[in-house]
């Protein structure tokens, strides 16, 4: 996705926090883990839990190509729908990744 990590750290419980940021923007994504021995461990279960994450993106096709080239697996290829183009690919825990721009691929 094109996101470097800016920060890590641990927290007092035993947790580890990473925040992501892409290039050109000042928003920033953090991701957090919860070993076994943290008081805010649960196992992980494949399910509705997380639906899935979205992200913008200029060229959705490009974007969907580059992917997978990297290892993520076909969930649903790009497509338009109104103004919209999206793709889903799979990341390698089966977690969908949506991806989202504005146009129609030409």
């Amino acid at each position: 996705m094109g996101m470097k990590q800016i920060l890590t750290g641990k927290m007092k419980h035993g947790g580890i926090f990473v925040h992501l940021r892409s290039p050109h923007s000042t928003q920033r994504l953090e991701l957090n883990y919860y070993p076994p021995r943290s008081s805010f461990h649960e196992k992980y279960r494949i399910g509705s839990e997380l639906d899935h994450l979205g992200f913008w993106t200029t060229d959705v096709d490009r974007l969907y190509r580059t992917l997978l080239a990297k290892g993520a697996r076909k969930a649903i290829e790009p497509f338009s729908e109104g103004k919209y183009r999206l793709a889903f690919v799979k990341d390698p825990d089966g977690i969908w990744i949506e991806l989202i721009g504005v146009g129609r691929r030409r």
